[in-house]
């Protein structure tokens, strides 16, 4: 099974109401199951590097690293530590990357990035992120929020400081405790999760979840859901008849089919004429 038969992938970036360029930038590669969505921050227009540098360098690096040569032998555990290590290795190369271009460069000092990226492959979902970008998950027309913030709001609402109610009114939305190309090492949080047909991932910027709730997120999603597209625009528009005080960037992932990884002598057979 072909990941572009199983998985329809469809991408909006907007600048918003009020800023004047976008920071954010997304990068997908249909073919190996790799999206990578970035948020820049930093003066001039270097959040703008920096979010371009993320996906450029991820997406590029996975494109030579994941392949199907690599995957061939290997099973489904095997596939899934692997899917972990390079995603590490290339968000660490690119962390690298951007901090040292921050170094050179005075115009683009104290630039740095958020991040979120997905590799899909044998009915699993490996996903990395720094900062606040989130990924969501509607399963049954239940939406849940699969990535955890790192950001000061977090840790207050986790520390039983702060209610989520009232985090929505909060002026630090914005104050994440990790971002990429700051600092010359950065943690990343991996996860790896089971994905069943009919499920949708929604990676966004926080310039969509800061403007519209989790409940609005989830009816236009069920609302729209014969409409990928249309379900992508939506939520950008919405955002922005919300105010669009920031830059709103969305990829949505539906897992139209199957798309478990074929092994044995067939799979390696076919690998050697594809």
């Amino acid at each position: 099974m072909a990941l572009t038969d199983a998985l329809q992938i469809v991408t909006v970036s907007d600048p918003g109401r009020v800023r004047g360029h976008n920071e954010d930038c997304v990068e997908v590669r249909p073919d190996i199951g790799v999206v990578v969505l970035a948020d820049g921050m930093g003066g001039y227009n270097a959040g703008e590097v920096a979010s371009g540098m993320a996906t450029s360098l991820i997406a590029g690096g996975l494109s030579t690293n994941w392949s199907r040569e690599a995957l061939i032998h290997l099973d489904r555990d095997a596939a899934v530590k692997l899917s972990q290590t390079m995603l590490m290795r290339h968000v660490s190369a690119a962390n690298a990357a951007i901090f040292d271009a921050a170094q050179k460069d005075p115009q683009c000092a104290g630039m740095g990035t958020t991040l979120v990226g997905c590799i899909f492959y044998d009915n699993f979902v490996t996903v990395g992120h720094i900062g606040d970008s989130r990924l969501y998950r509607i399963r049954y027309d239940v939406l849940e929020q699969v990535t955890r913030d790192h950001s000061l709001l977090q840790e207050q609402i986790d520390a039983g400081l702060i209610t989520k109610e009232d985090a929505r009114q909060s002026h630090n939305k914005n104050l994440v405790t990790r971002a990429l190309g700051i600092d010359p090492q950065v943690e990343v949080e991996i996860h790896t999760y089971d994905v069943l047909e009919g499920d949708v991932y929604l990676l966004c910027s926080d310039g969509l979840n800061d403007m519209i709730e989790d409940d609005e997120i989830q009816m236009t999603l069920i609302a729209l859901s014969a409409n990928l597209e249309l379900s992508a625009q939506q939520l950008v528009q919405a955002a922005n008849d919300a105010g669009g005080r920031d830059n709103v960037s969305v990829v949505l992932v539906k897992v139209v089919k199957n798309f478990a990884a074929e092994r044995g002598y067939w799979a390696r057979v076919k690998s050697m004429f594809a």
